[in-house]
């Protein structure tokens, strides 16, 4: 079984959050999780993402004007449907409460398979691309993305805005892919909620690139996380990813 990285509550009083983190789903007793400077790559290129009504979760910045983000994370709960793009907001360098820059969202597309109000919905459709009103920062390079899943045993990295240290960028770098299933990728990276729509990177030569978007986490004693695996969105993404990578 799994839940949604982005599952609610998404906000705890800072004592119960330290008190409940072991039993986050994600995480385990020997969480690798640590904070990472937004200054560098990888980690300027990701973004927070927030709604109206107070929730959030993770994006990547994966062309000059487009975020990728788990599309669970744009559901409205209460009305049962996807958030208009008014709702939306892209914070970049998100600290402590603290941004370098606020974009708004023109545009959202969405898996047509993914039905968040379904009562098993498609897990393995579950992301969003997000086009900006604006470009993004200078000196935000877009993430390159990969449509090749990433073999057994490649080394990764998730990071995000987990709700137990929401104000700041955590991530574990010291993860690996275990394999695939159900259309989706299978790793082993501490991650929890909040960190929804976090990207997993792969080795890429030397740098990293998306293979990924996390979009859930295992429940139980083993450290089993999933992601939607790049080849699923490259379609939509692929008129402006070339011109957006390095």
């Amino acid at each position: 079984m799994f839940a949604s990285l982005a599952a609610l509550p998404l906000l705890l009083p800072p004592g119960r959050a330290l008190a409940e983190r072991p039993l986050l789903p994600g995480v385990g007793s020997g969480d690798r999780r640590a904070p990472v400077p937004l200054e560098e790559a990888p980690w300027r290129s990701l973004v927070r993402v927030q709604t109206n009504l107070g929730g959030r979760c993770t994006g990547a910045l994966v062309a000059p004007n487009r975020v990728l983000t788990a599309a669970h994370c744009l559901f409205n709960g209460r009305t049962r449907r996807f958030f208009p793009e008014s709702s939306l907001h892209v914070l970049f360098g998100y600290a402590r409460g603290e941004y370098s820059r606020h974009v708004t969202v023109s545009a959202i597309a969405t898996d047509p398979a993914y039905d968040p109000a379904a009562g098993r919905p498609d897990i393995a459709a579950d992301w969003a691309l997000l086009t900006l009103a604006e470009a993004a920062p200078a000196g935000t390079p877009p993430l390159p993305v990969s449509p090749r899943p990433p073999a057994a045993g490649t080394p990764v990295m998730l990071g995000g805005y987990s709700q137990d240290r929401a104000q700041i960028l955590m991530a574990d770098r010291d993860c690996r892919i275990l394999g695939a299933g159900s259309g989706l990728l299978v790793h082993d990276c501490d991650a929890t909620r909040g960190t929804s729509g976090g990207p997993l990177l792969a080795r890429d030569g030397a740098g990293w690139s998306v293979a990924g978007v996390g979009v859930a986490a295992g429940r139980g004693p083993e450290r089993r996380n999933f992601a939607v695996p790049a080849a699923r969105f490259m379609t939509v993404l692929r008129p402006q990813a070339s011109a957006g990578q390095p």
